[in-house]
């Protein structure tokens, strides 16, 4: 397959995502039953953002030219890809890298994800039946050329083992944070929530920890944190919830809450769910180097870095762990 065939069926997936089509609804359907965790209104949010955000023609044909991806690969290597499965469509990214490289790829699904991206590829070979001979699901992943792996920092040590020998990424545990000034607006407040609510918390790019100044009213932060209120009728999450804050209230801790999430000041970035860490500063700056040292984050939202609310909005070279996808597939 020539790269511009690559590109127009990437397309055609990204208007197929957007289109409604019944197919697609059923697929979003059956992947929130077999998770809990996977409501259809977060299937939809993570779709639509990477079909707006990557699957557009001239975004991959422009993302294409920066690397000087060959128009095509006459040596393909097979690449085994392991998917995590915290949030809808978390792998989407590598399977896309691999593909627009003109690599192979065997991916071997989450248990907890495996329904959407099989079904996307299994239209888009529909579609075209050559995509079949370069991307492959399965348990097993011997042999292969590279590899690219994502997991916990436990499961991460068992990949450096298993795949060390061959080229390839291991990715860990990774969290987001927010630096605020006290001066946000509403609306500002409001794309924060997203960064903290969506998918429940459960993904690397989801702001966990607020590093605030001295002073900080948090009335108004927790007034406009209630928009998302209704997870709290979830009971994955009112679990969660529930256990927080009886064991903060049990152990005499100062806290604070709107109904639907616990505000607690604590150091760690990592925070549990239902739960936001927070901590006060009076050098901004100092704060900032640390972050950018702390290997541990993934995204910094706020003034001058990540825009509220775009956190979860990966662009096409918003690569994890800062690592470029691209060019170690295209240099293998």
């Amino acid at each position: 397959m020539h790269l511009q065939q690559r590109i127009d069926l990437l397309v055609r997936t990204g208007g197929y995502i957007l289109s409604g089509n019944e197919q697609w609804q059923a697929a979003v359907e059956r992947a929130s039953q077999k998770n809990g965790w996977f409501i259809p209104e977060f299937i939809h949010t993570a779709s639509t953002a990477i079909a707006q955000q990557m699957l557009q023609a001239d975004k991959l044909t422009a993302w294409a030219q920066q690397y000087q991806v060959p128009a095509e690969n006459l040596k393909p290597v097979n690449i085994g890809i392991v998917m995590a499965g915290n949030i809808p469509l978390v792998g989407f990214h590598d399977f896309l890298c691999a593909f627009m490289a003109g690599q192979k790829q065997t991916i071997k699904l989450s248990s907890k994800d495996d329904v959407l991206l099989h079904h996307l590829v299994q239209q888009m070979i529909d579609w075209e039946p050559a995509v079949a001979e370069y991307v492959s699901f399965a348990e097993l992943l011997k042999n292969r050329d590279a590899y690219i792996a994502t997991g916990s920092n436990n499961t991460a040590r068992y990949f450096d083992y298993y795949f060390g020998r061959f080229p390839h990424i291991v990715r860990r545990n990774r969290t987001s944070v927010a630096i605020l000034t006290g001066n946000e607006t509403i609306q500002e407040l409001e794309k924060l929530a997203d960064d903290v609510y969506l998918y429940f918390g459960l993904g690397c790019r989801n702001v966990t920890k607020l590093y605030l100044p001295e002073g900080y009213d948090f009335l108004p932060l927790l007034e406009t944190f209630k928009k998302y209120n209704y997870l709290a009728d979830h009971h994955k999450y009112k679990n969660n919830y529930d256990y927080v804050l009886a064991t903060l209230i049990i152990n005499k801790k100062y806290y604070m809450t709107n109904g639907s999430i616990v505000l607690f000041e604590s150091q760690p970035v990592f925070s549990p769910i239902s739960q936001l860490n927070y901590e006060f500063y009076t050098d901004k700056a100092a704060v900032l180097e640390g972050l950018q040292q702390n290997e541990d984050i993934q995204a910094i939202a706020g003034n001058d870095h990540i825009p509220f609310g775009d956190a979860q909005q990966p662009t096409l070279t918003d690569y994890a762990d800062g690592v470029d996808t691209m060019q170690f597939l295209l240099a293998l």
